[in-house]
């Protein structure tokens, strides 16, 4: 249920630097995915998901910025929410986020091990964690914009998140409903929207903190 906001001070300049930890988070997690795309010739990136490449030469590089994404996460999480200003305020987004965090780090700790140990229950936990990491992002990406547009700090920029929102959502279930285009070039591009959409945010939540504490 959405709690109509108090005074809510804005953007404190610690809220700020979570939101630049996440931009740097989120920098890392993009440039060892793209990285591996070139440095991966076993795999076809149009094909591979990016879930393939969680192991072999570079897995152990790609599942740790699987778990320094979803810190940035839930850092921009925290940002947004502390420094909330809409009357549209609520919880709900947040734990979403953070739920999908936990999502992203149950993929990749499991996938350190458990196919070793437990190769039958490997897969399971591994498409569990995914999709529950990808729904609830994209939910909470949605929930966050519609907060945004009654907050007076994001007036230019609430509008753009919102569609951007919707692009991803409506991208991540074409991609679980259609099944033509190539399973690793699609999966990527969902990733990409939403990782376009956390960095905007995130650059743009940082302005505010510098802002507050100019």
């Amino acid at each position: 249920m959405t709690n109509v906001a108090r005074a809510v001070p804005g953007v404190s300049p610690r809220q700020g630097h979570a939101a630049l930890a996440a931009v740097a988070a989120l920098v890392l997690f993009s440039a060892t995915a793209l990285w591996l795309q070139w440095a991966r010739h076993d795999l076809d990136w149009v094909q591979a998901t990016l879930s393939l490449y969680l192991h072999g030469p570079g897995g152990l590089a790609l599942r740790s910025a699987y778990c320094v994404l979803a810190v940035a996460i839930m850092l921009l999480a925290w940002s947004l929410h502390a420094g909330s200003r809409s009357p549209r305020r609520s919880t709900a987004a947040p734990l979403l986020f953070c739920v999908a965090g936990l999502g992203l780090m149950g993929v990749a700790i499991a996938d350190s091990w458990l196919p070793t140990y437990a190769p039958l229950v490997a897969p399971l936990v591994h498409g569990l964690a995914a999709n529950t990491a990808f729904l609830c992002v994209s939910v909470a990406m949605l929930l966050q914009s519609w907060y945004l547009r009654a907050d007076p700090h994001w007036s230019r920029w609430a509008v753009p998140a919102w569609w951007w929102a919707w692009g991803c959502f409506v991208l991540l279930w074409l991609h679980v409903l259609w099944r033509g285009p190539p399973r690793g070039a699609g999966q990527k591009l969902v990733i990409a929207a939403v990782v376009v959409w956390l960095l905007g945010v995130a650059l743009r939540q940082w302005q505010h903190g510098r802002r507050q504490a100019g």
